[in-house]
């Protein structure tokens, strides 16, 4: 049972947040379970989609940073994250079905993101103690 209630939709979340809920729908297609609940802080909601902002200004492109994502999601048996980064891969980045099973087992199709798909696995399954050689890898 879950003890934080979760708004069912953009008007029942606090008022600060409906924007950015607004936001979110209008980039995704959809709100996200994981934002219509942070959005009972307005102000968690604001850091959360501030972090993710800045990230997505990084030097990896979006359909890397999925296929790291869903890399990830299977590592951690995250079976939400797996869900939330198959429809965002299939959707936003267009990556088929073959890439992201690829992903799940953390390689890639795609020769210039394996490297990075293989290194992040490679810093999840050995909880961040990665060899010189595997940073020199990627």
């Amino acid at each position: 049972m879950s003890r934080i209630s979760t708004p069912a939709t953009i008007h029942a979340a606090p008022a600060a947040s409906q924007s950015m809920l607004e936001a979110v729908k209008k980039q995704l297609g959809v709100v996200p379970n994981l934002f219509r609940l942070v959005s009972n802080s307005p102000a968690a909601l604001e850091g959360y989609l501030g972090l993710s902002g800045a990230l997505s200004k990084g030097a990896l492109p979006a359909p890397t940073r999925e296929r790291i994502a869903l890399t990830i999601a299977e590592i951690n048996g995250c079976n939400y994250c797996l869900s939330a980064h198959t429809y965002m891969g299939k959707n936003l980045a267009k990556l088929d079905d073959a890439e992201m099973t690829a992903n799940r087992s953390g390689a890639s199709n795609d020769t210039m993101a394996n490297a990075a798909v293989r290194f992040a696995a490679k810093v999840a399954r050995e909880r961040g103690h990665v060899r010189e050689e595997d940073v020199r890898a990627v």
